[in-house]
């Protein structure tokens, strides 16, 4: 007994300790916020934007492309906010051209886009669509034009709907079927592309589509399904990553990784161990959940796993964890797989603790915590939350290489006059700007959200996040530069930020 008590206090010891230094960094970065830094982001630096397959593509029934989920999704009355549709979206399908002219105007190094699998594999397995191929292979000989390096992402929301006939991502064969996708992928492409991003925001797909029923499939099960589909999710994953190295490493010298979203949870009471901790339990059920089984330990986070085990048992006594388990096979199979994480930053949020007991079960409240937006810089989510976990995922696993694959600004009207968005792009860059000279974090590209104004999934087109201004009333599907787009061209041309 005496045994478990000093293991216990070194446990609490260190998490006291660990708990000490984010408070004192927190607070250094918190006075250092108001501040501005002036200088040059490292040589090499990637910079560019992100676009999504279904986002901006269009062509959604022509040359030989297969149905996708959200092909589906949308066509059902009250799904989208303003009832529209990505079947044209920006036309990107006939004006790649276009938008890689505009990724060159703007100086851009590298671009982010994905490949829609039921383009490519119509039904999402078998057999190939080569007029798919093609198109892909035109974007990216396109991009060589200009020197812009390809980051291509495998998987960006919209599985084939084929496959979601037969349960999809709850179907534990999609972790085969996404393999073979991947591999498909390394061949035709892998001569060309170099940065592979195997999944975008997997916490998206799992608990929103197949939990909550938000967006594409729109399935309900958020204290079951969102389990199972992040445990395929990650297992996918893992097998994409290795067709890559044992196949195709060796003579593509490729990198792979995969795309996690977060927001920085703020304690409510920085004065608080209880609000301490639930920063803690937010941050590993919102990132951990993926990070750690990649970057970690090839398994989840334990206090997920403790909490979901406990609250389970509490419900339905006798019965499994709703969190399925790794096998040790699965574990190693899971470990290290990622060359680089891509992370995708928006905001920050005020996190509590609160002792939930939800019946049915959900992942919401498997974290005992609640959460409120974040509000105090200006009204808007505080950019020092880049600066913030930036420097938590070089603590929590081992400075990793780290793309921002995605940040951005959101507003309704598409004003080409976007001050708010030049604001949110100052100072969040130059947060991390910040996490380099001043923290060593191991950052080493920016690509913002989004290269041109697209179908913002549920939200249809009813909120602007691009540096180009798209006329979704025109059929030519005009592109406009917005002031964004000059402001980020020249932070760009700088390579940061210069005294003037």
């Amino acid at each position: 007994m005496l045994g478990c008590l000093n293991i216990i206090d070194i446990n609490v010891l260190f998490f006291v300790t660990i708990s000490v230094e984010i408070i004192h960094l927190c607070l250094a970065i918190s006075n250092e916020s108001d501040s501005f830094l002036y200088g040059k982001f490292p040589a090499g630096f990637k910079w560019g934007a992100a676009t999504a397959a279904y986002q901006i593509e269009g062509g959604y029934n022509i040359d030989g492309k297969g149905p996708n989920i959200w092909d589906v999704y949308v066509q059902q009355p009250g799904n989208i906010q303003d009832n529209s549709t990505g079947n044209v979206a920006c036309d990107s399908y006939h004006k790649y051209k276009e938008d890689v002219n505009l990724l060159h105007n703007i100086g851009a190094n590298s671009y982010r886009f994905s490949i829609s699998w039921s383009r490519i594999m119509p039904s999402g397995s078998n057999t190939t669509n080569p007029k798919g191929i093609n198109y892909y292979k035109n974007l990216i000989g396109e991009l060589k034009k200009y020197n812009i390096t390809p980051m291509v992402t495998l998987y960006h929301n919209d599985l084939p709907e084929q496959l979601q006939r037969y349960g999809g991502w709850l179907n534990e064969e999609i972790v085969d079927l996404f393999a073979e996708y991947a591999r498909v992928c390394f061949r035709e492409f892998g001569d060309d592309v170099k940065y592979w991003i195997t999944l975008n925001e997997p916490w998206g797909t799992a608990s929103l589509g197949y939990g909550l029923a938000i967006g594409a499939p729109g399935v309900w099960g958020p204290g079951t399904n969102t389990y199972i589909v992040g445990h395929n999710m990650i297992k996918a994953h893992a097998a994409a990553y290795h067709v890559y190295t044992t196949e195709f490493k060796s003579f593509q010298q490729g990198e792979v990784g995969i795309t996690l979203n977060v927001n920085w949870f703020e304690p409510l009471n920085i004065n608080s161990q209880s609000d301490l901790d639930a920063q803690d339990r937010g941050l590993q059920f919102l990132f951990g959940w993926f990070a750690h089984p990649i970057f970690a330990n090839g398994d989840y986070p334990d206090i997920m796993k403790a909490l979901i085990r406990n609250k389970t048992e509490e419900l339905t006594p006798g019965s499994p964890s709703r969190l399925p388990t790794f096998s040790p096979s699965e574990i190693r199979t899971n470990k290290g797989t990622a060359d680089f994480l891509g992370l995708n930053f928006y905001s920050s949020t005020k996190i509590t603790s609160r002792v939930n007991h939800c019946n049915p079960p959900t992942y919401d409240c498997d974290s005992d915590t609640f959460k409120e937006e974040d509000t105090s810089w200006n009204g808007q989510s505080s950019p020092s939350g880049l600066r913030k976990m930036l420097n938590w995922i070089k603590r929590e696993y081992n400075d990793p290489t780290v793309y921002i694959t995605e940040n951005g600004a959101q507003d309704k009207t598409g004003t080409l006059v976007d001050t708010e968005r030049i604001n949110y792009m100052k100072h969040y860059i130059n947060e991390a700007l910040k996490a380099i000279k001043l923290d060593n974090c191991n950052l080493k590209g920016y690509l913002c959200w989004s290269l041109m104004d697209n179908f913002e999934w549920i939200s249809g087109f009813s909120v602007k996040f691009g540096l180009h201004h798209v006329n979704f009333t025109d059929p030519n599907r005009t592109r406009t530069p917005k002031a964004s787009s000059k402001f980020y061209a020249n932070i760009i041309k700088e390579n940061g930020f210069l005294m003037k």
